[in-house]
């Protein structure tokens, strides 16, 4: 087994519960803005991208340098053992990103990337003409920042968040990895009721589900590396069985969805179905504000609408308003809402017990979070 420097990148406010998933998996990390690092082998490669609920991508780091000039760029990059990576019939595009940095042309940066590995997998392979490139893909970023190159070579290929049960979602859907962040902060254990009372396409109660009954994410879903000619089947097989064994398919669970409109709940319907809890999680049309149960010490997640329509803001305010109201009914509940609204804790009418920056997308929002008080329930 080769040992690698391994990096998850995650979204900004995210990284601390990326690393503790990679140290859940028995990794030491190393956090940086947006990116976890640590060192694994080939079975880490396939572990970390099977298990990860809320990175984006697994990247292996090829290697760090300075890049004043095009010219150190080409020679650093051709000084790489590239051809421990990528065999002679490799596929590798080369995309890039230059923030801060004197070579500020990403598309120059990618042309001169993509040359010196040409020129080195030339020379090594003993290759005069063209490389054909019909093999697997080995999908490589050159970034750099403030005059430092780093170039990377991804493992994942679709993002993280597609886990391949959402066949049909709504018009402002949320990633799944920060669905499952979301429900990571919550704490939230099997035993005790959750809901989602602004559901949309279910992805949270999905997350939930998957989380409850420990569920690998990527379990049902490949990725690009299974090509790679050194990422033996065996230690993706030995990986998803492993993956296999620690799922608790019998944990009971008891999840309800719940959003007033009639197409969502169907759509969320129809996705429960393809990640196999069609009869486990309830999704029903109904008002936030409906919102009734004779359970304790539950948890609430949900993704209210942000307003920004014209028109949109008022009723959505009236809909917190009046749910916060509601709650008042169900203290040992706790309750945690992302949203982008800053008068979100007037408007509930309660001040959060704690609140998290988070960006939903490229929207700068805050799950406010509302811990229940602890009910004499036996757990």
């Amino acid at each position: 087994m080769t040992k690698f420097q391994l990096v998850a990148t995650a979204a900004m406010g995210l990284e601390s519960i990326v690393a503790q998933e990679v140290q859940d998996l028995g990794y030491e990390t190393r956090v940086d803005n947006g990116k976890v690092y640590f060192e694994g082998d080939e079975t880490a490669i396939a572990r970390c991208n099977l298990w990860l609920r809320v990175a984006d991508r697994v990247k292996i780091v090829v290697a760090e340098f300075p890049a004043h000039t095009f010219d150190q760029l080409f020679e650093s990059t051709k000084a790489i053992e590239w051809e421990k990576f990528l065999p002679v019939d490799a596929a590798f595009p080369v995309s890039g990103k230059s923030v801060k940095s004197k070579l500020y042309s990403v598309p120059d940066c990618q042309a001169i990337v993509k040359k010196a590995i040409v020129e080195r997998m030339k020379f090594h392979y003993k290759r005069l003409g063209f490389l054909d490139e019909s093999g697997a893909t080995y999908k490589i970023e050159v970034s750099i920042l403030k005059d430092v190159a780093t170039l990377t070579i991804d493992t994942s290929g679709a993002g993280l968040h597609k886990r391949g049960y959402r066949q049909v979602q709504g018009e402002a859907p949320l990633k799944e990895t920060l669905a499952a962040a979301l429900v990571k902060v919550s704490k939230w254990s099997p035993n005790r009721p959750f809901a989602d009372v602004f559901c949309g396409s279910g992805t949270i109660a999905l997350e939930a589900a998957m989380i409850g009954q420990n569920i690998a994410p990527g379990y049902n879903r490949e990725f690009i590396s299974e090509e790679w000619s050194w990422m033996k089947a065996k230690i993706w097989d030995d990986a998803r069985n492993e993956a296999d064994d620690l799922a608790n398919y019998d944990q009971a669970l008891e999840i309800i969805g719940s959003d007033i409109d009639h197409r969502m709940v169907s759509i969320a319907q129809e996705n429960a179905l393809e990640a196999g809890f069609g009869d486990m999680i309830i999704f029903k049309q109904m008002q936030a504000i409906d919102f009734t149960t004779r359970l304790t010490d539950g948890v609430i997640i949900s993704n209210p609408p942000y307003g920004e329509r014209i028109g949109e803001k008022e009723a959505i305010e009236k809909v917190i308003s009046d749910f916060g109201q509601v709650m008042k009914d169900y203290p040992t509940w706790s309750v945690y809402m992302l949203s982008s609204m800053e008068n979100f804790e007037e408007l509930y009418g309660k001040k959060a017990t704690k609140k998290r920056k988070l960006f939903n997308g490229f929207i700068r929002t805050d799950l406010y979070q509302y811990w229940g008080q602890k009910s004499k329930r036996e757990d």
